[in-house]
């Protein structure tokens, strides 16, 4: 990816491949039963999509500073309202291996932030996934056990990232 990009021109690409991702991923797990993890708010988008287009799947948010547009508000007993350093170990502990799909929108423009956003996400999350499970990320991670997977058509490089579970590994 170029360095010269605009800011626009970043935002506009990484939802371009969040969106060819998303839809990616639908199709594979639409069928399938168990929970997603919705790491970050945010304004409420990505889980209004989430919950148009998976709507027989338990979708649990977490966010710290929860403001989002209005219509865009998760259910109470399926927002988790605080620091997600905190609340994630808790519900990654209750829901070992049963999450189909994990969403993390952690990412920033701190560099700093971004590393220790990688950094706890690696470490914590990838207990929670069932076998055959996604992680989509705005972030790239570092996750060994985990297949990083082509993204889509529609997706650039470097914008979106994809990984799956094994169905016959269960890395820590």
């Amino acid at each position: 990816m170029q360095a010269d990009l605009s800011r626009l021109e970043k935002l506009y690409f990484r939802l371009e491949a969040q969106y060819a991702c998303f839809d990616w991923v639908f199709a594979r797990i639409a069928a399938t039963r168990g929970p997603i993890f919705e790491l970050g708010l945010g304004k409420g988008r990505t889980y209004d999509h989430l919950r148009r287009r998976l709507p027989d799947h338990d979708i649990y948010v977490f966010e710290r500073d929860v403001g989002p547009i209005a219509d865009c508000m998760p259910p109470e007993e399926f927002l988790v309202r605080g620091d997600v350093a905190e609340t994630l170990p808790v519900y990654v502990e209750d829901f070992a291996g049963q999450v189909v799909l994990a969403h993390s929108d952690m990412g920033d423009f701190s560099e700093a932030h971004n590393r220790e956003m990688r950094k706890l996400v690696t470490k914590v999350l990838p207990r929670a996934l069932a076998p055959g499970g996604y992680i989509l990320s705005d972030l790239d991670l570092d996750l060994p056990g985990f297949e990083a997977v082509p993204l889509p058509q529609g997706a650039r490089q470097g914008r979106y990232f994809i990984f799956r579970k094994p169905l016959n590994r269960n890395p820590a």
